[in-house]
């Protein structure tokens, strides 16, 4: 399973769910060497091709980057993206430059730019993430297309940027954050390297959407169906849902965007309707946002969901089982609707 969340930079929220894919590797069927294989032929090529279909669904945007972990660290991904599509990847290889030297030792000659704090996502259920101290550094690098492989109309060379965070006093029993990160956007100075450096953080939302597709929310492992349609017709249909299920998350504590980021008028409509039945009579109890908006949904979201609007705020399964509940109820009220008109 391969998706591309939309985040807004600038308030962190997750917009929606822009590409997808879900396939499986034929049981027995041998393949070529991997050298011997084109991208084309590669599950890697999943990269370029949703790199293509961003460009294309996020064509309004004033800007598209494509943010990718390790395994986004190939060649053709570079010299193929879509013009309007920027990178920002972390490196796997340590790859071979055009004067001959080698990727990884490049930062460690340049001189540091500054530091920044950078807030690491929880890594799971229970972890509330940290907060760590990094060294910057950055410079311009000539990467060199890859001596083995078929893939021979690449350049020969690209022109990237290299930034380079190194956490250099982790606290104990915490591993370093260590981030080498090529990129297509220039790099000239320390705040432009510190926005490379937030903008792959959020790459964490990725890992947050998968989550509440499993552990956190849908338990779509728990599924006990071994028909191969039945699960990929599952894995789309919880794509969405983990999506929209962080939607409703993230607008817990307030926010500007709409309800119809998640919800359709239908939905809202009904939503409007039961609202006022789950307001209690203490301040607490009552929906303290904007009607219409994304935080007014998550609140009737997370009361029929269970929330008592106190202790600790609504997570994942507490939205997952009061959208489910919303969205039958919608149901009936619009039927209730149509008979009474």
């Amino acid at each position: 399973m391969h998706a591309a969340v939309a985040v807004d930079a600038e308030d962190e929220a997750v917009v929606g769910l822009l590409d997808g894919a879900i396939w499986t590797r034929p049981v027995g069927q041998r393949v070529a060497a991997r050298r011997r294989r084109g991208v084309e032929q590669k599950e890697s090529h999943r990269w370029l091709s949703t790199a293509q279909a961003v460009a294309e669904r996020a064509a309004g945007a004033r800007q598209v980057i494509v943010v990718g972990d390790r395994e986004s660290d190939i060649f053709a991904l570079f010299a193929r993206r879509p013009a309007a599509v920027e990178l920002v990847v972390r490196a796997a290889q340590d790859r071979s430059l055009a004067d001959g030297a080698r990727l990884f030792a490049c930062a460690g000659a340049w001189p540091v730019l500054g530091v920044c704090e950078v807030r690491v996502g929880p890594r799971g259920p229970g972890d509330k993430g940290r907060t760590a101290v990094v060294s910057l550094r950055a410079g311009a690098v000539r990467v060199a297309r890859p001596r083995h492989g078929v893939d021979l109309d690449n350049p020969q060379h690209l022109d990237l940027t290299l930034v380079e965070a190194r956490e250099e006093r982790p606290p104990a029993g915490s591993a370093a954050i260590h981030w080498r990160l090529i990129t297509t956007l220039p790099v000239g100075d320390v705040t432009a390297a510190q926005g490379i450096v937030q903008i792959y953080r959020l790459r964490w939302r990725i890992e947050q959407t998968f989550r509440a597709g499993k552990s956190d929310g849908l338990g779509l492992p728990d599924l006990q169906t071994h028909n191969a349609e039945r699960l990929f017709k599952m894995g789309a249909l919880a794509l969405g849902a983990a999506v929209r299920t962080i939607q409703l998350v993230d607008a817990r504590d307030g926010g500007s965007r709409p309800g119809s980021d998640v919800a359709d008028p239908e939905i809202l409509e009904a939503a409007a309707a039961i609202g006022p039945s789950l307001e209690g009579n203490t301040p607490r109890q009552r929906n303290p946002h904007l009607p219409g908006s994304l935080p007014w949904l998550s609140w009737i979201v997370a009361r029929l969901g269970g929330w008592n609007c106190y202790y600790k705020p609504p997570g994942p399964k507490t939205m997952r089982a009061g959208w489910d509940k919303l969205a039958a109820m919608a149901a009936g009220y619009h039927l209730a609707m149509a008979v009474n008109h």
